[in-house]
């Protein structure tokens, strides 16, 4: 079976509850409609008018409907992308941005990084992973006001990052930052060691702002993988900073290495064809799997389970 094959199918569900809106919609106007005789004394309005916070069973079922819908619906606005089995991409325990949007309160989210953030390789503004991003969690939250900045700046890494840190991030107030790095530094043979230990500094400072922290490590991708030995080091060093600084970290070389090794898919499916850089479908799924990471965090907080502050690194399954 392809992944289109299954992405029908998981359609299926997101057109039946369409469907089911528009039925049940249909069933509550005529149940609800007024009779073409009026009883004296008694206002058109019906009971209705004598207790206008009291709702009729049909529309309190609409609702539901249409709560199912809004969820299925989303389903449209999505590539045909399966989760990684065996990978846990989790952004781990958002205190900050959780409560916000669980609250729908005003919410800014900071995507941080080098080109991958900035979005070379896409073909329009709206196919970055940060606009991706933002679309998947406006549709989530509607009532939410939520604003996801674009401050990625292609060909830096973690020593060119840390001087706009201050003006570009903190300076933002952020809920949330989600900071890629590490593949430019790969590419550019820098000591992973002092990579780590200049991100472990970002990241304390980003903290002590009381703003949630996400790591991306670099991309699986041929120019990287050419770098095999420097990449597993940065890939390894960056799950030590989030594990001893107690932050999330989305395993983006562990999941773009199941699209090729385990999904079967050619790099040239997520790829661009300098070797580097995701493409359109690449972004997609990407921004796609790190929010839906966002919304069951959200959703923990919603339903009272907040895991401790130690609970938020990655951890393979």
């Amino acid at each position: 079976m392809t992944i289109l094959d299954r992405f029908s199918i998981a359609v299926r569900p997101a057109a039946m509850a369409l469907m089911l809106l528009g039925a049940m919609t249909s069933v509550a106007a005529a149940q609800t409609a007024p009779m073409a005789t009026a009883t004296p004394g008694v206002s058109s309005s019906g009971a209705a008018a004598a207790d206008p916070t009291k709702k009729s069973l049909p529309g309190k079922v609409i609702e539901k409907v249409k709560a199912a819908a809004t969820r299925a619906g989303d389903i449209f606005n999505r590539v045909p992308c399966l989760p990684p089995k065996g990978v846990a991409p989790s952004t781990g325990s958002l205190p900050h941005v959780a409560e916000k949007l669980a609250a729908n309160k005003p919410v800014v989210i900071v995507a941080f990084g080098s080109s991958s953030t900035e979005g070379y390789g896409s073909t329009a503004p709206e196919y970055t992973y940060p606009n991706r991003l933002a679309a998947q969690l406006r549709r989530k939250y509607p009532k939410a006001d939520i604003t996801v900045l674009n401050r990625g700046k292609g060909g830096e890494d973690a020593p060119e990052m840390m001087k706009r840190l201050q003006s570009e991030v903190i300076d933002a107030k952020p809920d949330m930052v989600i900071w890629q790095v590490g593949t430019n530094a790969v590419l550019r043979n820098l000591d992973p060691v002092t990579t780590g230990k200049l991100v472990e500094q970002g990241v304390g400072i980003i903290q002590a702002a009381g703003a949630d922290v996400v790591l991306v490590d670099p991309q699986y991708s041929p120019a990287v993988n050419a770098k095999g030995e420097s990449a597993s080091k940065m890939v390894s060093l960056l799950s030590k900073v989030a594990h001893y600084r107690h932050i999330g970290i989305f395993p983006r070389f562990a999941v773009m290495r199941d699209w090729h090794d385990r999904q079967s898919l050619p790099f040239e499916t997520f790829v661009n064809n300098d070797g580097l850089h995701m493409n359109d479908w690449g972004y997609a799924c990407f921004a796609q799997l790190l929010g839906d990471d966002i919304i069951k965090s959200v959703e923990q907080v919603q339903a009272g389970i907040n895991p401790p502050s130690t609970v938020t690194a990655y951890r393979p399954m």
